[in-house]
């Protein structure tokens, strides 16, 4: 049997490579050749042991790109050779999200990498579901940044058509920066962006979006009237999640407007819920993402609507994993999107 390298946090700040039989496949399931390996917030709250989902040993792994190598005889999306992505969403299909089509909402709900194994691994065999191709032509650094580009998409839908809506986002980490841009490639008339990080506002005035504000040295507000007039904005993507960005959402945001909250939250709220109920604000959440979200996100990098390569800081070789994490912990505010080369 051939073997392969499998990832395994075995606790906080541990990581370990084991060498283990590479997987058979099912009828339904397709073996991947992990390619590229992206790292994200949840990730790194795994790493520091701070994350309320997940226990140890765990492999890691959700954000990834790949090349088909084997399918299972019922197998009918992709081939061998095929360039792919992983949706890592497991679910149950059977609770009422699942049976109308809202499976990211699923009652059972796991994720690879968190409630059960990831990608992390020098092959990866998953069920043809959770496989998206993706086109022949796409970078694997690119293919690895389809996942988090899936939630910024999903995020806009939220809110229904946003053509020719004027739109702010709080947070211009890789979220809310993919947020701003899915935004503006989405038919968005005007997008800010707000921040405390210069660097980072810099970012996403490289990718394109209208204006970035620095709420250290302008009220969230008064970013508002400056970009928008005194109609402010349509909808308020939070993509911070903190009380201070919420509040400033409610009590900054245009009466009768919408509010999406895509951050999660560390704890529980403390917020103007008398300010939200006064001035009818819609408060809408998102979670995740559906397959339409995926084939989206292709499109629009596939178009060159989407910057991804603005957002890729670093590149660690696949047994160098944790040399990763802690150069993100060394490198808070500009380490964006860094990633996982599996073959180097």
């Amino acid at each position: 049997m051939p073997k392969m390298l499998q990832q395994v946090m075995t606790g906080p700040g541990n990581i370990e490579f084991r060498e283990i039989d590479v997987p058979e496949i099912k009828d339904d399931e397709v073996l991947v050749k992990m390619k590229m390996i992206g790292i994200c917030g949840s990730d790194i709250h795994v790493w520091h042991g701070t994350h309320p989902f997940t226990s140890y040993p765990v492999t890691q792994a959700h954000e990834v790109s790949g090349v088909v190598v084997k399918t299972g005889k019922n197998v009918r999306s992709v081939k061998e050779g095929d360039k792919v992505t992983l949706e890592p969403q497991v679910r149950c299909g059977h609770c009422y999200p699942c049976r109308h089509g809202k499976y990211n909402l699923c009652e059972e709900l796991k994720v690879m990498g968190f409630q059960t194994t990831g990608a992390a691994s020098e092959y990866f065999a998953a069920p043809e579901v959770n496989i998206t191709k993706l086109p022949d032509s796409f970078d694997f650094r690119n293919g690895a940044m389809i996942e988090p580009l899936a939630v910024a998409v999903h995020a806009i839908r939220r809110a229904g058509s946003i053509e020719g809506k004027d739109i702010s986002v709080i947070g211009a980490g890789p979220i809310g920066n993919l947020v701003a841009q899915a935004a503006k490639a989405m038919g968005a008339r005007k997008v800010i962006i707000s921040d405390i990080s210069s660097y980072r506002l810099d970012l996403a005035r490289k990718v394109g979006i209208d204006k970035a504000y620095n709420t250290a040295e302008i009220s969230y507000e008064n970013a508002l009237l400056d970009a928008f007039g005194p109609d402010k904005c349509d909808i308020i993507y939070d993509c911070a999640g903190n009380d201070t960005t919420m509040n400033a959402a409610i009590r900054s945001a245009r009466k009768g407007s919408t509010i999406i909250l895509v951050a999660v939250y560390a704890g529980m709220a403390n917020v103007d819920l008398a300010v939200l109920n006064d001035h009818e604000l819609d408060l809408n959440t998102t979670m995740m993402y559906r397959h339409e979200d995926f084939l989206e996100a292709i499109s629009l990098v596939e178009e060159g609507r989407i910057d991804l390569e603005t957002l890729q800081s670093n590149t660690f070789p696949f047994k160098k994993y944790a040399d990763a994490y802690r150069y993100i912990d060394s490198n808070r505010e500009k380490a964006m999107k860094v990633l996982i080369d599996v073959e180097a």
